[in-house]
C-alpha cells in the first residue's frame, strides 16, 4: 500500500487516472468513430453501423461511464491517502 502522507504519490495516481480516462475517451470518440470507422462499417447495431453509433451515441455513453468510474476511483484514492471528506 502507498504511503498515506505522500502528496506526490497521490497526485501521480490522480494524473495517471486522468490520463488513462482521457486515452480511453480519445480512443472511443476519435479512434472508433473516425479512424476505425471503415473497419466497423460491417458491424450493425440498432439499424446502423458500429462506427456511426460510436460517433453519435457511443462516445457520449463512454464519457458518462468514465465520469462515474473516475468519481468512484477517486473516492477510493482519497480514502487510501487519507484525504477523503467522510
Amino acid at each position: 500500500m502507498e504511503n498515506h502522507n505522500d502528496p506526490s504519490g497521490y497526485w501521480r495516481a490522480n494524473v495517471r487516472l486522468i490520463l488513462g480516462s482521457l486515452a480511453i475517451w480519445a480512443l472511443v470518440s476519435y479512434g472508433f468513430a473516425i479512424l476505425l470507422r471503415p473497419l466497423l462499417a460491417g458491424i450493425r447495431i440498432g439499424g446502423t453501423d458500429l462506427g456511426f453509433w460510436f460517433a453519435q451515441q457511443g462516445s457520449i455513453a463512454v464519457f458518462i461511464i468514465l465520469i462515474f468510474f473516475y468519481a468512484w476511483r477517486m473516492n477510493k484514492l482519497d480514502k487510501q491517502y487519507g484525504v477523503d471528506e467522510e
